[in-house]
């Protein structure tokens, strides 16, 4: 049975649309989940950060990362990285891909092809 595929991101990002093109040009069926207009789950986070870890997960090259204060930017743990991620989802490193139990976070066309033999 084929595994189900799920793309979590934000609809505008760039890195988003190389992802849904790649899926597309593939002829993988996926559900996308834009987490800006839906919303994220804190359980969501928490298994996402057990499987990738929250360094992976959390977007520090981001400009919505960068601009906080640097007091919220101090001593991160994972705690306060998935409190940041809930109230803020662009923190969040697109894409996440689910595929059964398997998360990918980020896209480089040669791990999507890897996942997707």
């Amino acid at each position: 049975m084929a595994k189900s595929v799920t793309l979590h991101g934000i609809k505008a990002c760039d890195t988003m649309k190389k992802a849904r093109a790649w899926l597309d040009a593939q002829g993988v069926a996926y559900r996308f989940h834009d987490y800006k207009a839906e919303g994220v789950e804190k359980a969501m986070l928490e298994r996402w950060a057990r499987a990738v870890g929250w360094e992976v997960l959390l977007n520090r090259a981001g400009t919505t990362f960068r601009a906080l204060p640097d007091a919220e930017k101090h001593d991160l743990n994972e705690k306060k990285a998935i409190a940041l991620m809930l109230k803020q989802p662009s923190m969040i490193k697109r894409p996440v891909l689910e595929q059964g139990a398997k998360i990918i976070v980020g896209f480089k066309p040669e791990i999507y092809a890897a996942a997707f033999k």
